[in-house]
């Protein structure tokens, strides 16, 4: 802990954001190569399948981010402090919140499955898979839920070579064992689901043993499970703003999924799950990035080193354009030879190739944005991190899904990505301004006071 108040921004930047961006990445290899598994093993339909489910996952994921996201940013400030007692207090009010509301959405799913995935853009070709997917993939949801989430914490409170090994061993062993169910037990999409099922559990087992082992900075101990108004609310407003973009992924798969099937059919539902897929791959390395600026801002923010936070953030969004921007070369200049990874169906391929040009022309700014809302997110700045969420997925993407559509078709839904993109990083901009005014003031103010 004593590095994240001294050592040089770029060995930290690198110390935390490798273990992390390795880990996420090697995860979102696995869902990538597992898809390609269920593309080439199953077929198109299972594509469309697939993409179907993203949104029921993204409301999975936001309910994970809620609290895993805000416990870490909360564990980073209040070590910064000094304050360790406070951290386990978090640790142990963050495990029973996530058990309480996987719990939950897990029986609404449960009970709903078939509705819920035909409100999410399930045709009658793509049901099937979809259901089967999802129906043995919802147990293992809550588990997925502890393991990334407490991943988190375990990076925020100094472990973060532990938190990538923890991406390894799950990724590591659903490589081994998608193939296996889905080309020798010949289980098709659910062999997939249980294959995730089994791997995040193992995970899920590997992050809790280091939590409940004494020696840990921080760890489970006896009277800090008891929910206190205190702890959590802090920790909601501070992961409301990922939960946000998380539920309006869904909002906004739903909204894709039907306009592109009411547009393109089935074929365009699997493209845009290709598109999905690709993007998604470069945003977990951003995200893995962001993880590791996160505890060095959070940490330097409750330290009053602020000099040392905006470092990390200037180095973060450098690292996170270039990603992108390669992400916008390859959209752009290699689109069919990307799409060739997934499938070989003439029809989906001409689909995905043109799907491609037309999302990623500016996908080279996404990078930044998603920097300013974690940077605002781990200086505790809720309601700043929620308004830079929703803009990009809400304010601007959704309204342009339901009006160039009808203009332009197809071509319509393609379009309101880039369109999106611009808008959203005009507010971006406008909110790192106002927050690194707010940081100079309080630079100065302190200097006044050394002064006095």
């Amino acid at each position: 802990m004593k590095e994240l108040d001294s050592a040089p921004i770029g060995k930290l930047l690198w110390q935390y954001s490798v273990p992390a961006v390795v880990g996420i990445m090697v995860m979102s290899l696995y869902n990538v190569i597992g898809r390609i598994f269920i593309g080439q093993g199953v077929g198109p339909d299972a594509i469309a399948g697939l993409a179907v489910t993203f949104p029921v996952m993204n409301v999975s994921a936001a309910f994970g981010v809620l609290i895993g996201a805000g416990s870490s940013a909360r564990t980073s400030i209040v070590l910064g402090e000094g304050r360790r007692r406070e951290a386990e207090f978090i640790l142990g009010n963050s495990i029973v919140m996530t058990l309480v509301f996987g719990t939950l959405y897990i029986g609404v799913f449960a009970l709903f499955l078939d509705p819920i995935l035909r409100l999410f853009g399930a045709s009658d070709s793509s049901l099937p898979y979809a259901h089967d997917y999802m129906i043995w993939l919802l147990p293992g949801l809550i588990i997925n839920n502890l393991c990334y989430s407490f991943n988190n914490v375990m990076r925020a409170s100094g472990y973060p070579t532990k938190a990538m090994v923890t991406m390894f061993i799950g990724a590591g062993l659903s490589v081994i064992l998608c193939p296996l169910f889905i080309f020798v037990f010949h289980m098709g999409i659910k062999g997939a689901a249980i294959a995730t099922d089994i791997s995040m559990g193992v995970s899920a087992a590997f992050v809790m043993v280091h939590f409940f082992d004494k020696r840990s900075t921080v760890h489970f101990t006896p009277g800090t499970y008891r929910l206190r108004r205190s702890v959590l609310l802090p920790i909601l407003a501070i992961g409301a703003a990922p939960c946000i973009i998380n539920t309006a992924g869904c909002l906004v798969n739903a909204i894709i999924n039907n306009t592109v099937y009411h547009y393109g059919g089935d074929s365009a539902v699997a493209a845009i799950g290709i598109f999905t897929t690709v993007t998604q791959l470069v945003i977990s390395f951003i995200i893995g990035v962001c993880q590791g600026m996160q505890p060095i801002v959070g940490y330097n923010y409750g330290a009053r080193r602020y000099e040392r936070l905006k470092r990390a953030f200037w180095l973060t969004a450098a690292v996170c354009t270039v990603a992108c921007t390669l992400c916008t070369l390859a959209g752009m200049l290699i689109p069919r030879e990307v799409s060739l990874l997934f499938t070989d169906h003439e029809g989906l391929l001409t689909t995905s190739e043109h799907a491609l040009k037309m999302t990623t022309w500016m996908f080279w700014c996404v990078g930044f944005q998603i920097v300013v809302s974690n940077f605002l997110q781990s200086l505790g700045e809720a309601r700043k991190a929620i308004l830079m969420s929703l803009s990009r997925q809400v304010i601007f993407l959704i309204p342009l899904l339901l009006t160039l559509p009808s203009m332009w078709k197809l071509n319509g839904v393609w379009l309101s990505f880039p369109l999106s993109d611009i808008c959203a990083l005009a507010v971006a901009v406008i909110l790192l301004i106002v927050e690194l005014r707010k940081i100079t003031r309080l630079v100065n103010s302190r200097l006044v006071h050394r002064t006095a």
